[in-house]
């Protein structure tokens, strides 16, 4: 196997280099994956009937939207690891926080203003005051509290991921010891889900660390290539493949059981098909076969997938049952898409990005005061929190 380089040499700083638009491609079609699903398979409650037997010529495909929250787990395992390399685990808290906080905060207000002013039925959680006050801090699942939007589930699932490299990076990240760490989550994430104990189930996230964890194997793969020990990685990523189409066959196959296979036309060969696609897709971006997309606006679209992520149900909520016996329905989810994503548009220029600095600037400020730890790569803290090397590249659930 080739050396594996020492933790101050040049090959094991943070990843640095043009933006990969790919992935920003990668983010809204993950996006526009979900909302085809909420929109056009998911929701009776919207339409007063089946979504699959209105959309019975695309019912295969969007009932395997729910699938792109799955290529979301994976670009942000490839993400975060980008991001956290190189930095000390204070640059990598402000960072996460910066970039979750001002979006979901919003959207959390808004559905909270929508569903106690308003008519608007359509998914309401019903939660009390001091519930949607929980929810702000984002940790409404540790305390067994509903999600005020019923996508915040998978931003629960992120947190506990970020906590847990977090951890890791306090020990300083190196190639060395992400294939050790990449080893033992796998076999811990294995052991969860073979034991279903619930301690481990609750840290090592059986049903969602495949992702995770190929996802961090793909950037190694792009980041260092052969000098990674191309062995090793591909193991990993063949490893969370595996895992992945089991979690993915249960999770679909679940609501197959629940509403029929006639209502939701997922068989587990389509999913099998779905995630090989997305594990795909994540090849060729860690190998490079994606660089010809440089098209700009695709960072504008990634960029507003977060947003969109958070807010495109609770739009739904309001225009579907509003306009669904008069509005001929494939008008309506076109129109319902094109508010969901102007909105976002909107969202990320007013509230997000001016959020994010705000917060970023403040929060480096008072890490740079209480001290930094020791740094992600091996090094020693930064004096003063600079922007990561990967800050556009966030991860992408959100």
């Amino acid at each position: 196997m080739t050396p594996v380089p020492s933790p101050g040499s040049p090959a094991v700083k943070a990843a640095k280099g043009p933006r990969l638009v790919e992935l920003d491609a990668l983010r809204f079609v993950a996006a526009f994956a979900v909302m085809s699903f909420h929109f056009m398979a998911a929701s009776r409650s919207l339409w007063d009937e089946y979504p699959t037997t209105l959309f019975a010529p695309v019912s295969r495909l969007s009932s395997l939207g729910i699938l792109g929250v799955e290529l979301f787990f994976l670009i942000s395992g490839f993400v975060i690891l980008m991001s956290v390399w190189g930095h000390t685990v204070g640059e990598f808290a402000v960072s996460r926080v910066s970039r979750l906080f001002p979006a979901y905060w919003f959207a959390v207000v808004v559905i909270f203003i929508m569903y106690r002013f308003s008519g608007v039925t359509a998914f309401d959680p019903k939660l009390s005051t001091g519930e949607y006050l929980l929810n702000l801090s984002m940790l409404q699942g540790a305390f067994g509290v509903g999600h005020a939007g019923a996508v915040f589930w998978s931003l629960w699932v992120e947190l506990r991921f970020y906590v847990l490299i977090g951890v890791f990076a306090l020990f300083g990240i190196t190639l060395r010891r992400c294939l050790a760490f990449l080893g033992a989550w796998l076999a811990l994430a294995l052991a969860a889900e073979l034991t279903q104990n619930d301690v481990l189930v609750f840290v090592f996230q059986p049903r969602q660390a495949p992702y995770f964890i190929a996802g961090m194997a793909f950037f190694l793969i792009h980041r260092f290539g052969p000098r990674a020990g191309w062995l090793l990685p591909w193991a990993f990523v063949a490893g969370g493949y595996a895992m992945s189409l089991y979690a993915a066959t249960e999770r679909v196959g679940e609501r197959v059981r629940l509403i029929g296979l006639k209502h939701y036309p997922a068989p587990p060969e389509n999913v099998v098909v779905a995630i090989s696609v997305i594990f795909l897709l994540m090849a060729a971006v860690s190998l490079g076969w994606l660089r010809w997309l440089r098209w700009r606006p695709l960072m504008t679209l990634g960029a507003l997938t977060y947003p969109l992520y958070l807010l495109h149900q609770t739009v739904s909520a309001v225009l579907i049952p509003t306009y669904r016996d008069i509005v001929d329905p494939w008008l309506l989810v076109a129109i319902t898409m094109a508010v969901s994503i102007a909105i976002a548009y909107l969202a990320y220029r007013m509230v997000d990005r001016p959020g994010q600095r705000w917060l970023r600037v403040r929060l480096g400020a008072l890490v740079a005061r209480t001290g930094g730890r020791r740094g992600a790569g091996g090094g020693p803290a930064s004096p003063v929190p600079q922007p990561l090397a990967a800050q556009s590249h966030e991860a992408s659930v959100p």
